[in-house]
């Protein structure tokens, strides 16, 4: 982690499946000062929360054999949508030229949906990436650890 560089002004996303937070560093590589510039928060209970129905079943075809359909994983949907509506939020701020670098602070499945969800004007900014799940940190403490 040590790579990446919290220059003045490089913006760093903190999100999971439920929260983003937008991030600005008003400092400088020595000494970061991460300011919240905005949140997003979405609720997403667990699937089994969010199902109302026990999982279908079908005939496999002449006979009584019947095979159980997988529930729908209602919460990874939500998960994979979020990281969608993040991706369009960093998309607007970057052609309006809000940012010029980003850092990406995701669970692995998040970053691959923020990836895969990002327009190519956004991912043109990206300088780093790191795996893990700070959005329960608070700011100083994701400071401590992207400056590690």
């Amino acid at each position: 982690m040590a790579d990446i560089r919290l220059v003045h002004d490089i913006w760093v996303l903190v999100a999971d499946g439920e929260k983003a937070l937008f991030l600005r560093n008003e400092g400088d590589a020595t000494y970061p000062n991460l300011q919240v510039v905005r949140q997003m928060h979405e609720e997403n209970p667990p699937t089994r929360e969010q199902g109302t129905d026990k999982p279908g079943r079908f005939n496999d075809g002449h006979g009584v054999h019947r095979s159980a359909v997988d529930e729908t994983d209602w919460h990874r949907i939500e998960k994979e949508r979020f990281a969608a509506d993040i991706a369009e939020r960093l998309y607007k701020l970057a052609h309006r030229g809000t940012f010029d670098r980003l850092v990406l602070v995701a669970p692995p499945l998040v970053l691959g949906e923020l990836r895969k969800e990002m327009h190519k004007e956004v991912g043109d900014r990206v300088v780093g990436e790191i795996a893990k799940t700070l959005t329960n940190h608070t700011v100083g403490d994701i400071e401590k650890v992207l400056t590690q």
